[in-house]
Formats: C-alpha cells, sequence, structure tokens
C-alpha cells in the first residue's frame, strides 16, 4: 500500500478511535504522527515536532489568557452592554454585528484567523450574557471573516488573483469578492435560523427568551450558564429564575456591576450598568493595541496577545490570579495534534498524491468537482492561505483548454475553500471552540466538526452548479 494512502487510513482511524472511545483526539493524532513518521515516512522525532504548530499553539493560549483577564475585571461586561445599546438593545442583531465587524477587518487586509481572533472573545461573551447559540455567534464570526477575505485588498484576494494572472487565467476580482461576499451572506442567513436564530427576533435586551430555555441540543441557545472559570476568562454567572443571563455581577468581578432584581427590563438595565475603571481601560487600550499591532503592523497575533495580557498582570495582579487555568488547554491539545499529523501528510506528498490523482480524471467538470472538494477538505485541516496557493494550480491544466470557465473555476474552489475555515481543526474554528464556556466547548467542537465537515461536500456542490455547471462565467 502507498505511503499516501496509509496516511490517510491512519487519519480515518484517529477520527473513528477517538469518536468510539474516551481517547483524547489531540494526543491519539501525536501519537499516530510520532509512529507514521518514523515506520513509514522515515523521519526523525526532530521532523515531527517541525511539523507542530508553534504559532498555533500560541495564538490558542495567548488570546484566551487576555481575554480572560479582560473577563475578570469586567471588561468583557462593559463591552457587551455597549455594543448592545448600539444596537438598541435588539438581541437577533448582534450576532449580525459581529458578522459585519469580522466582514470589514478581514476586507481592509486583516489575515482571517487575526479577524477571529480578536471579535471570536467578545462575541462568545455576547452569546453567553443573552443566551445566543455560540455555534450561531461562532459561525457568523467566521463566515463575516470568510465574506471579506476575498477583497482586492485582503490576503486570501491577493493570493488568488495572483495565482491566476502569473498562469496566464482570466479574473475577476471583483466579481470574487462579491460572489464570496454573497455567499457567506446567505449561509450565514442559513445558520441564523438552522441555530435559533428565531427565536431572538423581536427579543430586546432584558426580555426572557420562554419561560424554559431550550437546550442547545435543540437548536436554542446555550444552556444555563452555572458559576464556574469559562473559556474567555472570569466567572460564569449563575442564571436566575424567569430573566435570560441571570445576574451580571459575581464574587470575582470588581467595582462598577450591581445586582440585580427581576424587575422591569429598563430598570434591571440602569441598575447594572457597568462603568469604566482604571484596569478597564487599561485592559481596552491593551486589546486596542493588539487590533493595531496585528492589522496594521503584521505583529503576531499570539505574541501580541500575550505580551499585553503579562503587561495587564503586572500592572494589575489582582485581575491575573487564575487565568492560566483558564486557558482552554484540552482544545489546544487537540488541535495541534492535529495539525502537526496533517503537516506530516503533506510531507509525505499527500496532497499531491491527491492532486495528481485529480488530474488523471478525463472529465473536465468532473475533475473541477472533485478539485474543490480536495480544496475544501484539505483546508479544513490546514491553512487555507496556504491551500489557496496550493490547489489552485491544479485546476490549471484543463482551465487553459477552455473546457471549463476560470472565472467561476476559480471562484468555486476559493469558496470551497474558505467556507471550512469553520471546521474546529482551522485556527478560526479553534478559536471559536477554546472561548466558547466549559459546559458548552464539546458540544461546540461538535457542531462545528459536523458543520466543517458538511462544508466540504455542500458548499462544492453549491458552487459547482451555480458557478462552473452553467459555463457563464
Amino acid at each position: 500500500m502507498p505511503a499516501e494512502v496509509i496516511s490517510i487510513v491512519v487519519l480515518v482511524l484517529v477520527f473513528l478511535i477517538a469518536t468510539l472511545t474516551s481517547v483524547h483526539m489531540g494526543a491519539l493524532a501525536l501519537f499516530a504522527a510520532f509512529v507514521v513518521a518514523l515506520a513509514v515516512a522515515g523521519e526523525s522525532t526532530d521532523d515531527v515536532f517541525g511539523g507542530f504548530p508553534g504559532d498555533l499553539f500560541v495564538v490558542l493560549v495567548g488570546v484566551t489568557y487576555l481575554f480572560a483577564l479582560a473577563r475578570n475585571n469586567g471588561t468583557v461586561d462593559w463591552l457587551i452592554q455597549v455594543a448592545v445599546r448600539g444596537v438598541g438593545g435588539r438581541v437577533a442583531l448582534i450576532p449580525w454585528v459581529m458578522f459585519g465587524v469580522t466582514a470589514v477587518l478581514t476586507a481592509a487586509g486583516a489575515v482571517v484567523p487575526a479577524a477571529v481572533a480578536i471579535v471570536a472573545p467578545v462575541g462568545l461573551g455576547f452569546a453567553l450574557r443573552f443566551r445566543i447559540n455560540p455555534v450561531l455567534m461562532g459561525l457568523l464570526i467566521i463566515n463575516g471573516a470568510s465574506a471579506g477575505g476575498f477583497s482586492p485588498m485582503s490576503i486570501y484576494g491577493t493570493i488568488t488573483n495572483g495565482v491566476v494572472a502569473r498562469n496566464g487565467l482570466e479574473g475577476s476580482p471583483l466579481l470574487l469578492f462579491a460572489a464570496t461576499f454573497a455567499f457567506n451572506v446567505l449561509l450565514s442567513v442559513a445558520v441564523f435560523f438552522l441555530f435559533g436564530g428565531r427565536s431572538l427576533l423581536g427579543r430586546r435586551e432584558g426580555e426572557e427568551s420562554a419561560p424554559t430555555p431550550p437546550a442547545p441540543e435543540e437548536g436554542g441557545g446555550p444552556r444555563e450558564a452555572l458559576p464556574g472559570p469559562v473559556a474567555g476568562g472570569g466567572t460564569a454567572p449563575a442564571a436566575a429564575p424567569g430573566r435570560p443571563g441571570g445576574p451580571t455581577a459575581t464574587a470575582t468581578r470588581p467595582e462598577g456591576a450591581a445586582g440585580t432584581d427581576d424587575g422591569g427590563a429598563t430598570a434591571a438595565v440602569e441598575e447594572e450598568r457597568i462603568v469604566l475603571t482604571r484596569d478597564r481601560v487599561l485592559t481596552l487600550l491593551g486589546i486596542a493595541a493588539l487590533g493595531v499591532g496585528a492589522l496594521a503592523f503584521g505583529l503576531d497575533v499570539g505574541l501580541t496577545a500575550i505580551s499585553v495580557g503579562v503587561v495587564l498582570s503586572i500592572v494589575s495582579p489582582g485581575g491575573a490570579k487564575g487565568v492560566v487555568n483558564q486557558v482552554a488547554w484540552p482544545t489546544v491539545l487537540l488541535i495541534c495534534g492535529i495539525v502537526t499529523y496533517v503537516s506530516l501528510m503533506e510531507r509525505m506528498g499527500t496532497i499531491d498524491f491527491l492532486g495528481g490523482s485529480v488530474a488523471s480524471i478525463g472529465i473536465p467538470l468532473l475533475a473541477a468537482l472533485v478539485i474543490c472538494v480536495v480544496g475544501g477538505a484539505v483546508s479544513a485541516f490546514a491553512s487555507t492561505t496556504g491551500i489557496l496557493g496550493a490547489v489552485i494550480p491544479l485546476a490549471v491544466p484543463f482551465l487553459l483548454v477552455g473546457e471549463v470557465g476560470a472565472i467561476g473555476m476559480i471562484t468555486a474552489l476559493a469558496i470551497s475553500s474558505s467556507v471550512v475555515d469553520s471546521s474546529p481543526f482551522s485556527t478560526s474554528g479553534a478559536l471559536v471552540v477554546a472561548n466558547a464556556t466549559p459546559d458548552q466547548r464539546d458540544l461546540v467542537f461538535r457542531r462545528l466538526m459536523v458543520w466543517g465537515m458538511s462544508m466540504i461536500v455542500v458548499a462544492p456542490l453549491l458552487t459547482w452548479g451555480i458557478l462552473v455547471l452553467p459555463g457563464w462565467l
């Protein structure tokens, strides 16, 4: 059996064993990478360590560390209050605000994972406070990042348009941007109604969503939050009977957030008004520094987040208590283990093997569909930025022949390779999982895995049927 096939079979076994047993998938993936590297690929342990995603590790740890501090000192609660008042208290608009913010950031040139890393912790805080399904919030943030990701100024757009130009293919940067944006908007509308958005319509801050909130498995908002540490930091508020989200003041929250009763919504909002303190101002400045550093100066998100967190811990040590314990360590192990194994597969030539198999297909339209599926499948476990530059050339030979429209094919491939960023094994999906509360993290991981894996098939079929098959582009 070829080594490339063995690596694929082992990856499937990792998923099956981890699903059917209690073995941690990340640990199992590291074990598989070690065994396959030595027994099949002829690599050393140094090669295995070379494939460990140190940058992703630091991003996950750094972002959750910083926003744990922000939640501990009440900064996240202040941000939530400001954002909700900005939309007039209309809860249904909050996920769409997050969609728009990430879309603007990536369209202006931000790297997709960087934009998600900045917005996801705040968005998941909104989800906890207003009983919005965290999967709904997370997917709209990721889709927003993908929607803006193919603007002519963005990283994805620059890479895609550059590959098209270098290979002498017909391209349309504006159509690529418009098509990817429209697809992600429509996809987000479907997400909104599939994951409990209907129950948010007409709701305002402080209003009950239902006498008894639905469990997450039923497609509604998150479960009632129990006191205890949450992924983004701090302590989750206990849900008070009869009102969503319960009191916002907790034992770990500093001054400025008063307790509430079950009175009218307006009175409750006024009583809960959170004021800016010295620590919160410093935290806001730190988050702003993270955004400016990552988006304007290209600084590493993870290292910048840890740096800001360390400075805040030194300036205000009281807010740093228990922060390290709130880092999503199981998620870090899971994502880094899988990515390490996928890196081994890339070094073994498994991706090139799949590309060669596609190239041997003699039916151009079928080959186009298969390439879109391959692009989505690989991108769900690896860097979309790298995949765009590697997968598009697979389509060049038959695109040059002219049997398949170049613009439609490139656009379909771009969409298929980017919407799978919702997979929990991609950086964006991993950030959403890491910032979910501990009691919801497994559920969010499973839902994102199902959604991300379904997009490997659904997105290529839809884009192929709309953009490639008719031959109008």
